[in-house]
């Protein structure tokens, strides 16, 4: 009876170390793939016109990196990111753009779609600077990461807004120090709540804002003829920044009562606390 167990306990182990042999060879490795090559349809200067804005400015296609595993080559579906950034900065700056495009090997962007991104990138209208592009082809999780040539062009934006921008915006709420506003006129106590004006389509304000608490813009302190609040629920947004509209809802400040910088950009539609 003991050789039967010493038998079958060896068949056991045996029969482990196999599966275990078996698991081993099955398991499939990254091996590779080929950097990608991106091109563009045309890389002559590019002025960007607003009467053109619906019509094609620039197509850019890549090759396949033919990501390669273990048994072959990859059956995973390969997720593309196109990077525009500012000439030089090595696609490190803080204001890079990055366009997701699943599996496909090419991409256009029109005449507005691209006055955008260069608008996010920080470009001024009317303008010319270098921009470079290039695109990150990876694998599932964001993994085998390989980054393509870099595609140097010369772009002039062109001014666009989202929203018309007023000759002046002030905050008002209980976030701020004169809480929801006051029906004071616009050069009375209101003034201490008005931003100024830094740009084009830019407004700046430093101000201390009360921590939790909710604050709207208006172009005409006293006045609720025009507001702007958040592009959501109110209260739902991102409270470092976030999108704006007309007749928006309340915006929910940070929660520490502290003094911050706030940007808002009618270029964009996007209001930023620093």
């Amino acid at each position: 009876m003991k050789q039967v167990f010493k038998l079958l306990s060896f068949s056991m182990l045996f029969a482990i170390a196999f599966s275990a042999c078996k698991k081993d060879e099955n398991q499939i490795f990254y091996v590779g793939g080929k950097t990608p090559i991106i091109t563009a349809s045309s890389t002559a200067p590019l002025v960007l016109d607003i009467n053109n804005k619906n019509l094609p400015a620039i197509n850019f296609s890549w090759t396949n990196p033919d990501y390669q595993l273990t048994t072959g080559r990859s059956s995973q579906d390969v997720f593309y990111t196109l990077q525009i950034d500012t000439a030089n900065a090595n696609f490190k700056s803080s204001k890079i753009q990055e366009v997701a495009i699943a599996k496909d090997l090419t991409k256009m962007f029109t005449v507005k779609e691209l006055n955008t991104l260069l608008a996010s990138l920080g470009l001024v209208e009317f303008v010319t600077k270098t921009i470079d592009i290039r695109v990150k082809s990876s694998l599932i999780n964001n993994s085998a990461n390989l980054y393509s040539n870099v595609i140097k062009l010369t772009v002039t934006p062109y001014l666009d807004v989202v929203y018309p921008v007023p000759t002046a915006l002030y905050i008002t709420g209980a976030a701020t120090p004169l809480n929801w506003q006051c029906g004071c006129a616009s050069d009375g106590l209101g003034a201490t709540q008005k931003f100024t004006k830094v740009g084009s389509t830019t407004f700046e304000l430093n101000i201390t804002l009360n921590g939790g608490q909710s604050y709207l813009f208006l172009p005409a302190y006293g006045s609720w003829s025009a507001k702007y609040g958040f592009d959501g629920a109110g209260n739902g947004n991102n409270v470092d920044g976030d999108l704006f509209k007309p007749n928006g809802n309340d915006i929910k400040a940070p929660a520490a009562t502290k003094s911050y910088k706030i940007t808002v950009e009618f270029k964009t539609g996007k209001f930023t606390l620093q």
